[in-house]
C-alpha cells in the first residue's frame, strides 16, 4: 500500500505544455509559404510602349482595375475573375468582363497591349471589353523617357 502511494506521488500531471512540436509544424509551414510565394505572383511579360500622357488615378471606392493583357504572341488574359493571367478566347473574356461589371459597375477597365503586338490584337481586345459594357477604356504605357 505504500509502494502505490510513493508512486502517485511521483507520478504528477505536467502543468507545462511541450510546444517544440508546433514550432516544428510553423518552420514547415514558414518554408512551404516562402517558396511558393514567388509562384503565386505570376503575372504576363509585356513590354508597354513609352508615351508622354497624364497619369490616370485608380477610383479607391471601386477597388482594383480590370487589366486586360494582350502579349506579344497575341493570348489575351485578365488580372481578375475565375481565369486569372489564363489565355481567354474573346467570347469567354466578354463574358467575364461582363460578369465583373455586374458586380461592380463601375470598375476601371485597362488594356495592356505588348508594343511589339500586332495593333489589331489590342484593338480586338477593346473592342471586346466595350461590347461587354464597358464605357471608357483606359491604354497602359510606360511613361516616356527624359530625351525622347
Amino acid at each position: 500500500m505504500a509502494l502505490a502511494k510513493d508512486a502517485a506521488r511521483r507520478r504528477r500531471p505536467m502543468s507545462q505544455i511541450n510546444v517544440v512540436p508546433f514550432i516544428d509544424v510553423m518552420l514547415v509551414l514558414l518554408i512551404i509559404f516562402m517558396v511558393t510565394a514567388p509562384l503565386l505572383q505570376q503575372g504576363v511579360e509585356v513590354d508597354l510602349p513609352q508615351a508622354r500622357a497624364e497619369t490616370m488615378e485608380p477610383d479607391p471606392d471601386e477597388g482594383e482595375p480590370v487589366v486586360v493583357t494582350v502579349a506579344r504572341d497575341g493570348q489575351v488574359t485578365l488580372n481578375q475573375g475565375p481565369q486569372v493571367n489564363v489565355p481567354l478566347e474573346r467570347e469567354v473574356l466578354g463574358e467575364i468582363v461582363a460578369g465583373l461589371l455586374s458586380d461592380r459597375p463601375g470598375v476601371q477597365v485597362y488594356v495592356r497591349g505588348d508594343r511589339n503586338v500586332d495593333y489589331g490584337r489590342v484593338v480586338d481586345a477593346m473592342v471586346t471589353v466595350q461590347s461587354a459594357g464597358v464605357a471608357r477604356v483606359g491604354l497602359i504605357t510606360d511613361p516616356a523617357e527624359a530625351g525622347d
